[in-house]
């Protein structure tokens, strides 16, 4: 399965999801996305750059490097400690999940403030996986 058919898919089975992007946190890139409605590319690129920011600006590496230092943990294998982020906004829900497969990469997933959380939480991640696969 291609990313963009993996990102209609999501679109589709995240509760209320109006938007789902795909983004290279090292390049700052967006690397696919799918929304209901069209968007400056602007507003696309800004998202992509706050995706790489929430996991990977300076602060939050830092965290991650005193709470594994106050715990003892040592991450060879270049894993981190943050892996989801959810942001709730005046009209909306936003996830943020970190990839498993390639942890410089992450997926955005974007649904109504009305859509049930839990089962947002629940969809994004299986959407995540299959996201993964296809990339």
């Amino acid at each position: 399965m291609s990313i963009d058919k993996a990102l209609a898919t999501a679109q589709s089975e995240v509760p209320e999801c109006v938007a789902v992007g795909y983004v290279d946190m090292v390049s700052g890139l967006l690397l696919a996305v799918k929304t209901v409605d069209s968007h400056p590319s602007e507003v696309l690129d800004l998202v992509a750059a706050a995706t790489g920011d929430l996991f990977q600006g300076k602060n939050v590496m830092e965290i991650e490097k005193l709470f594994d230092k106050s715990r003892g943990i040592t991450r060879p294998d270049g894993s981190h400690y943050f892996n989801e982020i959810v942001v709730f906004s005046t009209n909306l829900i936003h996830v943020f999940i970190r990839s498993k497969k390639n942890p410089n990469q992450a997926a955005v997933f974007v649904c109504r403030i009305s859509a049930n959380v839990g089962m947002v939480l629940v969809r994004t991640r299986a959407a995540m996986a299959a996201i993964e696969a296809s990339t």
